[in-house]
């Protein structure tokens, strides 16, 4: 690239330079500014340097400088803090719907936001076992389509895939491509899920994205628009187990007081509960009864009890004794 060329893109190598080399804990002098200016080819004077400095503070970067040891200028405030950076970067970890090659590129993509200096910091926190990822490449190709079929109003048909015994991915519905007019999509313990509307059966279901094949886009217009329209995103995980279907209930059900912590988690703040007497309350949910939502009932023992509707009582009492079945030798 020609010198003169180089010089007209000064301040933006200037930018650069600030971004990625500086931070508060390393100021960098204006002579190394220079330095590293020449490293792409540009000559400048130290008055030329203050000048520029100044332009960038003025378009709104927060430029401060430091006398003393270490003296020079750095870059003060960013987009992303630390901490924040972290915290994406623990999220992108342990998302099981991408892959271990996603994961890394999008971790450097996030390390790339703040100073290389900090970077290192970010890299000795990276953790050597990524936990159990995806093997489907089609990922980030799923979403984009989908959010182009909900902008386009138009429904998507795809290959549903299962595990089967033997260790492989199998399609579902005997091969069949499933036809859905997408709603929401939804990242529920650590899986991310189209909810969408079936078109065969007419009823909401939800579809882990990882286990889409070959989604595209078809010409007819989505259904269930009125469904989605006003849909709770919040309400129905908190009332849905595990991501497992099911019939949404009215349920009452009476926990410890020592347990308002873990309903509150897990239903949310302006969840229904009223005291039962001194030692326990009742909660009063929409949830859709599955085996998962029993599973998660019978880890808080004796001290949870379903009170309401009695059908669902003998619902669990069923599930229970049908799980004993297997330990009475």
């Amino acid at each position: 690239m020609p010198r003169s060329f180089n010089q007209k893109l000064k301040i933006l190598f200037l930018m650069k330079i600030l971004q990625e080399k500086t931070d508060p804990e390393h100021p960098m002098p204006v002579k190394d500014i220079m330095t590293n200016l020449e490293g792409y080819g540009i000559s400048v004077e130290r008055k030329t340097v203050y000048d520029d400095i100044e332009t960038l503070r003025t378009f709104g970067m927060k430029i401060k400088s430091r006398r003393g040891k270490p003296a020079g200028y750095y870059l003060a405030e960013r987009m992303f803090r630390l901490p924040e950076l972290k915290f994406l970067m623990d999220a992108v970890q342990s998302s099981k719907f991408i892959t271990e090659k996603q994961s890394g590129s999008l971790i450097k993509k996030l390390e790339s936001l703040t100073s290389i200096h900090e970077a290192k910091k970010l890299q000795g926190q990276v953790l050597a076992r990524q936990g159990i990822k995806t093997s489907n490449e089609e990922i980030y190709t799923n979403i984009e389509t989908i959010y182009d079929a909900i902008a386009a109003n138009r429904q998507v048909s795809f290959y549903y895939y299962e595990w089967t015994v033997s260790k492989k991915l199998a399609k579902k519905r005997e091969g069949k491509r499933y036809l859905v007019s997408p709603g929401k999509l939804l990242w529920n313990n650590d899986s991310y899920y189209l909810l969408g509307l079936d078109e065969f059966s007419g009823i909401v279901k939800h579809y882990r994205i990882d286990k889409m094949m070959q989604v595209e886009i078809e010409n007819k217009k989505r259904g269930g628009e009125a469904i989605f329209r006003d849909f709770d995103v919040g309400k129905f995980s908190a009332g849905t187990f595990g991501m497992f279907g099911g019939k949404e209930t009215i349920l009452k059900i009476r926990f410890a007081n020592a347990l308002v912590g873990v309903v509150l988690d897990r239903f949310g703040p302006e969840a229904m509960i009223l005291p039962a007497d001194e030692t326990s309350f009742v909660l009063q949910a929409h949830i859709r009864i599955s085996s998962q939502f029993f599973g998660w009932l019978t880890g808080l023992g004796p001290e949870a009890e379903i009170i309401y509707p009695e059908k669902v009582r003998r619902e669990y009492k069923d599930f229970l004794m049908d799980t004993l079945k297997n330990y009475k030798n």
